[in-house]
Order: C-alpha cells, then sequence, then structure tokens
C-alpha cells in the first residue's frame, strides 16, 4: 500500500524541491501541516477499511515475527520508513523550516506514520505488535537523518527492484494475483539494495561519474508462506546476496524541472545493470542484467 503512494508522492515532493527556499513561509507551512494530516487520516481511515475491518479484534498484544519472509518484509519495512522521512524532510524544506529542525521532524515522519500501523496490528487477532518492525523502521529514519546530519546529502540510498518470480501462480492469494499485487506481496521476486555513491566519498574535485553508484542487495527465494516449513515442510527456502553498479538519478541533473522532478521521483528503484549473486545453497550466478 504504501510503495504504491511512492512514485506519485515523489514526483510531486521533486517538483516541489525545486523551489526550496531558506526563510519560513508560513502559508506553504500551514499547507504542509494541513496536507499531512489530511493523508494521514486518509491512509489510517483506508488502512482500517482494507486490512483490519473484517478481522476480528482483541486485547493489545504483541507478536514475534522475525523469522517470518526470510526477513524480507522487514527490510521492507525500512525502505518504506527512510523514504517516507524523505519525503517529510523535502516538503518542510519547502516551508523554509531550518535545516536542522526539517531532518529531525521531516525524518521521523515515517517512523511515526509506520508506528500508527503496529499500533493497529497490535488490536489485531491476527497479527500483533512487532518490535521487530519498529526496531527496522527506525534504522529506516535513521538512515536518512544521519546522513543530512553528517553530509546534507544522502550518499546511501536504499533501493528496490522486482521481478517476477515462478511461485505466486501456486499462491496467488498469497503472493498477488496481478503483477502490481505482486511487486508488493511477493517477496521472492523482490531485492533491496544499498546503494552508495562513488563519487562523494572521493572528494570535491574527483572527475568519477557522478551518477555511478556501488549497489550491495539482498533477497530471497522458495517461500511460499511466512513462517518457515509450517505448510511446505520441503520448501528450499534460500537467501540471495548481490553485488551490481547502480546509477543514482537523484544526481541526473537536465535544464527541465519536470524532468529532474521524474528522475528524483524514480530514483528509489535500483537501475538494472549486470550483477552477481551469491545464494545460500552455495551457488554463485552472473546476469547480464538484473532488476
Amino acid at each position: 500500500m504504501v510503495k504504491k503512494g511512492i512514485i506519485p508522492l515523489f514526483i510531486l515532493l521533486n517538483l516541489v524541491a525545486q523551489a526550496q527556499q531558506d526563510t519560513l513561509n508560513t502559508k506553504r507551512l500551514k499547507t504542509v501541516i494541513a496536507a499531512e494530516t489530511i493523508i494521514y487520516s486518509g491512509a489510517m481511515t483506508s488502512l482500517y477499511q482494507l486490512w483490519y475491518k473484517d478481522v476480528p479484534s482483541s486485547s493489545f498484544h504483541f507478536f514475534n515475527d522475525n523469522q517470518q519472509w526470510n526477513q524480507m518484509d522487514k527490510i521492507g519495512h525500512g525502505v518504506t520508513s527512510y523514504y517516507i522521512g524523505k519525503a517529510g524532510y523535502e516538503v518542510l524544506k519547502w516551508s523554509g523550516i531550518k535545516n536542522k529542525k526539517a531532518i529531525w521532524y521531516g525524518g521521523t515522519l515515517g517512523l511515526f506514520f509506520l508506528t500508527s500501523v503496529e499500533i493497529f496490528d497490535g488490536y489485531s487477532s491476527e497479527w500483533g505488535f512487532s518490535w521487530g518492525d519498529v526496531a527496522v523502521n527506525t534504522a529506516g529514519s535513521g538512515l536518512f537523518i544521519g546522513q543530512q546530519l553528517a553530509w546534507n546529502e544522502q550518499r546511501v540510498l536504499l533501493k528496490y527492484s522486482f521481478h517476477q518470480s515462478d511461485y505466486w501462480q501456486k499462491r496467488p492469494n498469497i503472493l498477488g494475483e496481478t503483477l502490481m499485487q505482486q511487486t508488493l506481496k511477493d517477496y521472492n521476486g523482490q531485492t533491496y539494495w544499498l546503494s552508495a555513491n562513488i563519487a562523494s566519498f572521493l572528494g570535491e574535485n574527483n572527475k568519477f561519474p557522478k551518477w555511478l553508484n556501488f549497489a550491495i542487495g539482498y533477497g530471497a527465494d522458495g517461500m511460499l508462506e511466512g513462517t518457515p516449513y509450517q505448510l511446505y515442510p520441503d520448501a528450499n527456502r534460500i537467501r540471495q546476496y548481490y553485488i551490481s553498479l547502480d546509477v543514482d538519478l537523484t544526481r541526473i541533473k537536465t535544464k527541465s524541472k519536470i524532468a529532474n522532478a521524474l528522475l528524483g521521483a524514480f530514483g528509489f528503484i535500483k537501475f538494472p545493470m549486470p550483477a552477481v549473486e551469491f545464494n545460500s545453497s552455495g551457488v554463485t550466478k552472473v546476469y547480464g542484467f538484473y532488476f
């Protein structure tokens, strides 16, 4: 649900970022507060209607889901928290909030939003409040805040890529019936990346391509259920580790504000590039292009 809203949100925010200013604009700030309140209220209402309305409620309780889906769902939480925090920072800067306040108030927006979701889970009989989720939500926000405080830029990005797996047809109700659903639900086809911008670590006068990144990725395969080996005891669940190059679209600048906004909006997607996979089965694979 959150990922579906990232692309249009980032297009808007990158357009907004073109007009950032250094002095407080009270009108803009009121607009930001009103918009965030409406979006938050609408998102919570929609979540309740879609996920919780037909599920029996319970007293508040905790649930340890740290072993599910080879932790792919946990990483997804961290990525979502990171990008909501980035969005929160951008709109506060647009309104003229001082940089450090924008970093702290905006950067923790993802943690605030996802903690609200955890509270919903805590009162649901099918789920529960997960401290593991809270930990990775905090880590995602912390990655954004830490880099912004240290460098005033994001030198290491969290990124996402997806390819259709061979498993969705076996459990389409769990892994997704359509391609769009699978991008959100089928962890077998998802890969999450840490993508580091090389030039930003080499000093100001280096001639290294400013758009070229080095990326390490994590994925998993063979998962037909969250908890290992309950319904499918013979499933061959493996962990996959990748090394690759990447393109940082946010560092490619054109004369067009709209083009820059679009490049920034899709900056969370790992660019298809050659990659090497090492997995927990001891197999090494080389890809001409991997996504």
